[in-house]
């Protein structure tokens, strides 16, 4: 087995989180939560060259594995506790995990989120009992006005991740994938804060240790990689994968992750993209960008993974529905089934015709046609023709493209990139 990232001197207060600490999680939410399957894919073992395996935690109540850890949270709080209520600062799968079990428990959910969280997300978390309160622009003051009601109104703040019972809760995904596949060498941890892949990685861990752990985090989020890799790469952006997209990641997991961790892999958005769309082509499954990082990862880096068992945590699939539309027409016309091409004309009649002939004669659809006159580089009697075009693959495209610019025209291909 390859040497950890970092290693660190072993607290004296003894270990942050256990394997009994999973354990005892495992059997206080069994039950109460979904367990979800874990299964071969041939296809995209057939792809990677590794043999895959896929955990379907998005096939969750609230489709996501955050459930697990908000649950043994919750269960663990004394009677005073949860008649009190417990309140959390999240805008994502966090917030409804708690609040549906909370509900469930009879157990008062506060969520605080920033004023600039979409509606349907707030309606997500109102519809599975929680009580929502909108302060702040940013998650930060959402967070700062959620610890300060904590102390006005005595409720006990249920972090998302840097809380030990919480990560023992998450780490019950790999207790149910290695007791279904004993054979996985390889796991494949998503990390935003790192409460899923520390509690996995101490189960996974005590359980095979010889196991080898690979941590993903987006490129445009990389806040554990800087910590646990004394990197400097910048942090911020719109990333399809916000699940995971963490400023700064917990105290608590990432003094657990310095010991675990085999490898930390970054991957860029186009291969979230493509991850997410593949694993709906294939598999038909709906994932989140989050939740598609780590095939992400194993597609970007084949020769790390070749010849392993991999298993691999669809940690979740809340995805807006247009969100997922542009994903998928975007992998279209990364795999030229889609594209958009700019053909210069003369302004004259029947010169579209003849366009539309050599399209005809290569079998490719012609979905919308634009035209535009004013704004063009091309004399005031020629004219740029946008067509946006649909086609079996790549290959059948770029023969397209080639016949037009046999016949005379300035053809160019709008990039999605």
């Amino acid at each position: 087995m390859e040497q950890p990232i970092l290693t660190i001197a072993a607290e004296p207060e003894g270990p942050l989180l256990t394997a009994d600490d999973v354990r005892s999680a495992a059997g206080r939410i069994i039950g109460k939560i979904v367990r979800t399957p874990t299964l071969y894919s041939t296809t995209l073992s057939a792809i990677t060259g590794a043999d895959i395996w896929l955990k379907f935690e998005n096939l969750q109540f609230t489709a996501a594995y955050k459930e697990r850890g908000a649950l043994n949270a919750l269960l663990l709080l004394d009677e005073e506790r949860k008649s009190r209520g417990v309140i959390a600062a999240s805008a994502g799968n966090h917030a409804q995990g708690l609040s549906y079990h909370g509900t469930r428990l009879g157990v008062p959910v506060t969520i605080v989120m920033p004023r600039t969280t979409p509606t349907v997300k707030v309606m997500q978390t109102e519809s599975v009992g929680g009580k929502v309160v909108l302060e702040g622009e940013s998650f930060d003051e959402a967070y700062a006005h959620a610890r300060k009601l904590e102390t006005e109104l005595g409720l006990t703040f249920i972090h998302p991740f840097d809380d030990p019972h919480v990560a023992a809760g998450q780490g019950t995904v790999a207790l149910e994938m290695l007791e279904d596949v004993p054979e996985i060498d390889t796991l494949v941890l998503p990390i935003g804060g790192g409460g899923l892949a520390s509690g996995m990685g101490t189960a996974a861990r005590a359980i095979k240790p010889d196991i080898r752990l690979v941590g993903v985090e987006a490129q445009l989020y990389p806040s554990m990689y800087n910590l646990l890799k004394g990197t400097s790469l910048p942090i911020g952006g719109d990333t399809l994968a916000e699940g995971i997209a963490v400023f700064a990641p917990g105290q608590f997991t990432s003094k657990v992750l310095r010991e675990l961790l085999d490898e930390f892999l970054l991957v860029s958005e186009s291969g979230i993209e493509s991850a997410l769309a593949l694993l709906l082509q294939i598999e038909k499954t709906l994932v989140e960008g989050a939740g598609a990082t780590g095939l992400a990862a194993v597609m970007a880096n084949r020769e790390l993974f070749a010849g392993r068992k991999v298993g691999i945590v669809l940690s979740g699939g809340n995805i807006d529905t247009r969100l997922l539309a542009n994903v998928l027409l975007r992998d279209l016309a990364r795999s030229g089934r889609l594209a958009r091409l700019k053909i210069g004309l003369q302004d004259r009649a029947g010169a579209l015709f003849k366009v539309a002939k050599v399209f005809q004669e290569h079998n490719v659809n012609i979905i919308e046609v634009f035209h535009q006159r004013i704004f063009t580089h091309l004399p005031a009697k020629g004219l740029v023709t946008e067509i946006e075009c649909e086609a079996r693959d790549r290959a059948q495209l770029d023969a397209l493209v080639a016949a037009l610019r046999r016949e005379g025209y300035e053809v160019r291909q709008v990039e999605t990139d």
